[in-house]
């Protein structure tokens, strides 16, 4: 027999289109998910509350306690649970298997979380299966979003960005090696394992993952991720590899020190037209070595391969 659960969550905050906001103060969007400044910082504030019910596997809850809903997405919800036994927390991914797209989704995300293991990725720890369902054990970050400690705080330091953006090539590094493309990488997809300052960075969420089973980098086509952050290659529609991911470290990087997104988004015409010409402006006062290696990283033609890795441990000697 299944057993069902259900529990509340307060609604996110859906942000208004209709408005024309200059760049340097826009967050980047995405389908089903709230990025807008204003909306992370009163989340909480919403009074709006939905009722989340569902019906779990038997085997999910005869070993976990299902606790909250802590997101959602469109083929996917994620709740907090805890272990019946140890009382460890957990979080658990509910994958729909519906449609081709969201098989591809539970194909993508369950491919690369299996064979992946790196303290810079999210980590699974086991998995659940049906018909029309993938529950993915995850390792719990209660740190929240990069994204939100960046709209609470402005802007990073050199030390503190410096620090991150380690981290996070550190995960790349080691997917890239495996043959992974991410293909969505964003502050969003970017959590803290805990709320301290010290906390590690993971990276989650690989539905738009792409990989190569003979592990290094090859030619991919598919125009996908999220529009601020897409590379010229992708936004010309030419062949690209994993360069860009670095290129979206890079914006990641200008978020994170200047506290603002580096392209034109009044458009999604005037958006492209900026990533493909390069055209940015820098306003935040760095050192040279800082903006050197973001330089590189992100503004040479084409997302040229080049490590921001090693440009940061250098930075960080």
């Amino acid at each position: 027999m299944k057993s069902v659960v259900s529990f509340n969550k307060n609604k996110d905050f859906e942000e208004d289109q209709s408005k024309p906001r200059r760049a340097p103060h826009l967050w980047s969007r995405t389908q089903g998910h709230v990025s807008d400044g204003a909306a992370v910082r009163n989340r909480q504030a919403n009074k709006a509350e939905v009722k989340f019910r569902t019906t779990f596997d038997p085997r999910v809850t005869a070993r976990y306690d299902i606790k909250a809903l802590i997101g959602r997405g469109s083929f996917s919800h994620v709740v907090r649970v805890e272990h019946r036994h140890t009382r460890q927390p957990f979080a658990i991914k509910l994958l729909e298997v519906r449609g081709n797209e969201g098989r591809e989704l539970c194909r993508t995300e369950l491919g690369v979380l299996r064979r992946v293991r790196h303290a810079n990725i999210i980590r699974l720890e086991e998995v659940f299966q049906t018909p029309d369902r993938v529950y993915l054990v995850l390792e719990l970050a209660t740190g929240g979003e990069l994204l939100e400690r960046v709209v609470a705080r402005g802007s990073f330091t050199e030390r503190d960005a410096t620090r991150a953006l380690i981290m996070v090539s550190s995960g790349l590094r080691y997917l890239h090696s495996l043959g992974i493309v991410h293909r969505d990488l964003k502050p969003e997809n970017l959590l803290y394992y805990h709320p301290g300052p010290d906390s590690r960075l993971i990276i989650t969420d690989f539905g738009l993952a792409c990989w190569s089973r003979k592990g290094h980098d090859w030619a991919l086509r598919t125009l996908c991720g999220t529009p601020e952050y897409l590379a010229p290659e992708m936004v010309g529609g030419r062949p690209y590899g994993s360069a860009v991911d670095m290129w979206a470290l890079g914006v990641i990087s200008y978020i994170l020190l200047s506290g603002s997104m580096p392209f034109d988004q009044r458009s999604r015409p005037r958006l492209f037209r900026a990533i493909l010409r390069g055209s940015y402006s820098f306003h935040c006062e760095v050192s040279v070595m800082i903006y050197d290696a973001f330089s590189l990283s992100l503004f040479l033609p084409l997302s040229l391969s080049l490590s921001l890795s090693l440009s940061l441990s250098l930075i960080s000697v």
